[in-house]
């Protein structure tokens, strides 16, 4: 986690709650958060320091206003809801927060004029993906909606929301969906995000979308694949990878795990071939498909905790592909896992930082590696 120390405080934005622990450098400004993010990819990946680059941020007007992807915890009080973070089992409401999007605030202020008592609605979770929304209730009864007015549906239209959700959930906090709990009570099911691909409540999406979107360009244009060649996508999420793979006429092969963001895969990149399970435990697919493509380049986008080791392994001596592209969420996690990859011959070409969540101490790198 990326620490700082600094004089000259900013004063908070009108709707920044001062005991909320999400956003650690909003009293930074922007050339001192992104200097303590580089300082602290620095030390996590010293081994590979002179392959680093500065980092990467968003414009000023996007550092403020760009959290369209959120999971709010939710708390009756007297005679209204409150949503926010939690620190020591207490709730921190947050409703106007800067840092979420327009439509995310707006939205919020709605249901909370609109939502029913926690007697008649056992509400834990307020979850936002883009313009879908979904209400997690700790039970598997369907309540009453005579609350979703028609008014009421006019003034969610009128905040950009395109789809809102009931996911009935008993065991609300060990985990945060039941599979089979959805339940769409207004709008559409569906919703596009700022790239053109389409997606549902659960999505998994980068909230700077043209930041991503670099970072996106130049793994694209490491990997340079063509006609002829295999990408090999893991963690492939909704697909906005693999449309950039298909389109330059390569063959493509996804894994996600998520159902949802598989069924999406397929809709967004039709044409790649998209695969439901751990990248583990489809090892047996990932063998026989890497044996039909020699070398096949590989892009990697793993959650926190890096890549499966018998994956890890397997790319290494087993299909051993000629060019890596690696966007990482953890430093730990990278780090560990390119000692490996360094270990069996691969060299790092660059390892660039992005700053894909201004105002909290998040980075995120995107690593390009070779076979030596």
């Amino acid at each position: 986690m990326p620490s700082y120390s600094s004089r000259n405080i900013t004063p908070l934005l009108p709707g920044c709650v001062p005991a909320c622990p999400a956003c650690r450098h909003r009293g930074l400004s922007a050339n001192e958060s992104e200097s303590a993010k580089l300082r602290w990819v620095q030390r996590q990946l010293a081994l590979w320091r002179p392959c680093i680059r500065s980092i990467k941020g968003p414009a000023s007007e996007r550092r403020q206003g760009y959290r369209d992807r959120l999971s709010l915890r939710t708390e009756w009080t007297t005679d209204s809801w409150r949503f926010g973070v939690t620190l020591r089992d207490k709730l921190i409401p947050i409703p106007e927060c800067p840092v979420h999007s327009k439509r995310a605030r707006t939205v919020l202020r709605v249901l909370a004029a609109a939502l029913p008592s926690v007697d008649r609605f056992p509400m834990t979770f307020y979850v936002q993906s883009g313009a879908q929304a979904t209400l997690v209730l700790r039970t598997s009864i369907a309540p009453s909606l005579g609350w979703l007015t028609q008014p009421t549906g006019r003034a969610l239209a009128s905040t950009g929301l395109d789809g809102l959700w009931l996911n009935l959930n008993p065991s609300a906090g060990r985990r945060l969906f039941a599979k089979r709990g959805w339940r769409l009570i207004w709008g559409e099911p569906e919703s596009r995000t700022e790239l053109g691909l389409r997606h549902g409540p659960e999505a998994f999406q980068q909230v700077l979308a043209d930041l991503h979107g670099l970072s996106l360009d130049e793994a694209e244009a490491f990997l340079n694949p063509g006609p002829g060649d295999a990408v090999l996508d893991l963690y492939c999420g909704h697909g906005a990878t693999l449309a950039r793979w298909l389109g330059r006429g390569a063959t493509t092969l996804g894994i996600e795990l998520g159902g949802e963001a598989v069924r999406y895969a397929g809709l967004n990149a039709p044409g790649a071939t998209v695969l439901r399970g751990s990248c583990e435990t489809r090892l047996p697919q990932l063998r026989a498909w890497a044996a039909q493509h020699a070398e096949p380049l590989v892009y990697l986008n793993p959650p926190r905790t890096g890549i499966e080791p018998k994956v890890l392994q397997w790319i290494v001596r087993g299909t051993r592909p000629s060019r890596i592209a690696y966007l990482s969420c953890s430093m730990a996690s990278l780090a560990r896992d390119l000692k490996v990859l360094c270990d069996a011959g691969y060299r790092v070409e660059s390892i660039q930082p992005y700053d894909f969540f201004p105002q909290t101490d998040h980075v995120e790198a995107l690593c390009l590696l070779s076979a030596e």
